[in-house]
């Protein structure tokens, strides 16, 4: 099994900055694309920054130019750095990835717990 554990949220006021780690654990063979996404309430689930195994990474409007999602393969983490953050940043964050357990299994997405991100004004 894999599982993916994410920390790093909390409160933070208007115009600051938090970073997001996500650490992933298991039975891993290999990674491919990972990501964050984010659900605030009443809303759906909105992708917000993806990174490829080479390090493309890209990001939904609302958060270029002020989000950086970077990882660190060796320590299979993967971690979104969120500055001037704004009110409608607040949601659960989510991160995901895209793994292979063995060259038997194929290509899966698994998802850590969510951790909320409160921004306020």
């Amino acid at each position: 099994q894999v599982q993916l554990v994410e920390s790093g949220g909390g409160l933070v006021q208007a115009g600051g900055s938090l970073r997001l780690s996500c650490a992933a654990s298991g039975s891993i063979f290999a990674f491919n694309a990972m990501g964050w996404h984010r659900q605030a309430p009443g809303k759906q689930r909105e992708l917000v920054a993806t990174i490829t195994s080479g390090g493309t990474s890209d990001y939904a409007d609302s958060v270029k130019g002020r989000f950086i999602i970077s990882r660190d393969n060796a320590k299979n983490t993967v971690y979104l750095q969120m500055n001037s953050l704004k009110p409608e940043d607040t949601a659960v964050y989510y991160c995901n990835a895209n793994v292979r357990r063995s060259l038997t299994f194929r290509w899966t997405d698994y998802w850590g717990q969510g951790t909320q991100v409160t921004v306020s004004s």
